[in-house]
């Protein structure tokens, strides 16, 4: 496995010219700043299930039990059988890829992750989700998802990025053969990230690796994957990364001198308050590890979650 972190996308938002209107959506963010780092996976549903481009729009209709995929213009043109049989055997090949993530296209009746407009008798209301994109969520319960637009917000963005790696760790971390002591590893390593993004995970995924015994491998690897990456969909707030800063601080207790404690103190505060981003006490923390190494702290992906060039921290 190279160390290319495979990430399907909608191939619009890569800029491929498959939209109804011959046209496409792309994304500056996915592609000047990710595709050094990702392999991209594009799908368009629309093309995959065989409609034609350019192609007459289609919209998500309501009517009492079923949500259908048909054409705006004539909505005897039904194409809801043919998407989703489409998308559950496309997803199906997916699950073979090892996918660490997913970017699809905002508002797309076949794509859109949430606030997809369905059409019903008295109007449109905002609560779809597109139906392939559908398929993906109920198959692949942990894949990280975000959609184009969402990206250029610095804290969903920070957020994806960070499941992105974490789920790639975590694959290449079993190298393809889970062991309990290879998944109990991973967990050691990531403890502080657990209890910066949801304490109340961080406690339910311990007390389920404490119970490692009364699991089969395989149904213990799906609990412990699906419970870690919904941990990390919550964001890290200030609080809780406040709460994980004292936390490390706590290591430095015999190592530093007063005036030393005081700055780092100092720092910790600036932050909780909102005068410093994350980055400062986590530089100041780094400084003070690489004079007195501590084994436990060196090895935890709190931080560094991604590589640093992404400069994902600036705005946190």
């Amino acid at each position: 496995m190279g160390n290319e972190i495979k990430i399907g996308i909608s191939s619009c938002v890569l800029g491929e010219n498959v939209r109804f209107d011959s046209g496409h959506k792309i994304s500056k963010f996915v592609t000047k700043e990710l595709s050094p780092y990702f392999e991209f996976v594009p799908v368009c549903p629309e093309v995959g299930a065989g409609m034609s481009v350019p192609r007459p729009t289609i919209r998500l209709v309501s009517n009492e039990e079923r949500i259908a995929l048909v054409e705006t213009k004539d909505p005897t043109q039904d194409h809801t059988e043919q998407m989703v049989s489409y998308s559950k055997q496309k997803v199906a090949q997916l699950q073979g890829e090892q996918l660490c993530g997913y970017v699809v296209c905002a508002k797309s009746p076949t794509c859109g992750m949430e606030r997809v407009k369905v059409y019903k008798k008295a109007g449109a209301v905002n609560e779809g989700v597109g139906l392939y994109t559908q398929e993906l969520m109920s198959s692949m319960p942990w894949l990280p998802i975000e959609e184009d637009g969402r990206l250029n917000d610095p804290i969903l963005k920070e957020n994806f990025i960070t499941r992105v790696y974490t789920l790639n760790d975590f694959y290449t971390s079993m190298e393809g053969e889970p062991t309990r002591g290879k998944i109990v590893a991973f967990h050691s390593r990531y403890k502080l990230t657990l209890m910066a993004h949801h304490p109340e995970s961080y406690k339910s995924l311990g007390s389920l690796v404490a119970h490692i015994g009364d699991y089969g491998m395989d149904e213990f690897y799906n609990l412990y994957r699906e419970g870690l990456m919904k941990a990390l969909a919550h964001r890290a707030s200030r609080k809780n990364n406040t709460n994980v800063l004292m936390h490390l601080q706590g290591y430095f207790k015999r190592n530093l001198d007063k005036p030393q404690k005081q700055e780092l103190r100092q720092t910790i505060d600036d932050y909780r308050v909102g005068l410093l981003p994350l980055l400062a006490p986590l530089t100041l923390i780094k400084h003070y590890l690489s004079a007195h190494p501590d084994s436990y702290i060196e090895q935890q992906a709190y931080l560094q979650p991604y590589p640093q060039e992404l400069r994902l921290r600036y705005g946190l």
